[in-house]
């Protein structure tokens, strides 16, 4: 669906939305349609980013980046879900730029998502580009669809994890893996 249509369709579905909870027309709503139009535009538009991966010199030895902040929506509920992600990965030739992990976190929770769906995604997409010995993925989220309605439990978080490789096939190298995530 392309942009001015999307906004067009996000417009009138906010306003009668607005309309059906009986909020139209108030001063505080006016020019909220737009917005909201605005936030998921933005939202749904992550910026397409390279892999760029480079040749390891010899590196063999597990990389880790650890908190990476993320922000999706449930699609079960059009909630926020958000949290920390971490991602590790034991090169095999090639190493990747660092701030392609965070990319990576980031393409796949700005859409309607969910956490366990997003964790193996970015462990897929790293085996794939890199081919490393093995990768890790390890999210902590706290979902809105769960604090603000149903079970209403307020600081709960969902902890995934993703792993490929040695991680998987090593008991030791996935509780080094598991370690450096919980610091």
């Amino acid at each position: 669906m392309d942009e001015i249509v999307m906004d067009r369709a996000v417009l009138a579905a906010t306003e009668a939305l607005l309309d059906g909870l009986g909020h139209s027309g108030r001063e505080g709503v006016i020019g909220t349609p737009k917005r909201v139009a605005k936030f998921w535009a933005e939202f749904l538009s992550p910026e397409p980013f390279e892999f760029t991966t480079f040749e390891g010199d010899g590196a063999d030895q597990m990389v880790v980046q650890l908190a990476i902040p993320f922000y999706s929506v449930c699609e079960h509920h059009l909630l926020p879900f958000f949290g920390v992600a971490s991602v590790g990965y034991v090169p095999s030739g090639r190493i990747v730029g660092l701030s392609k992990l965070a990319r990576a976190v980031q393409w796949y929770a700005r859409r309607p998502q969910n956490q366990e769906r997003i964790t193996e995604q970015v462990a897929d997409l790293l085996m794939d580009k890199l081919t490393p010995a093995g990768v890790g993925v390890q999210l902590r989220a706290r979902h809105l669809c769960m604090e603000m309605r149903g079970v209403r439990a307020a600081g709960v978080e969902t902890v995934t994890t993703a792993v490929r490789g040695v991680f998987r096939e090593d008991a030791a190298a996935r509780g080094e893996f598991l370690a450096a995530v919980r610091g």
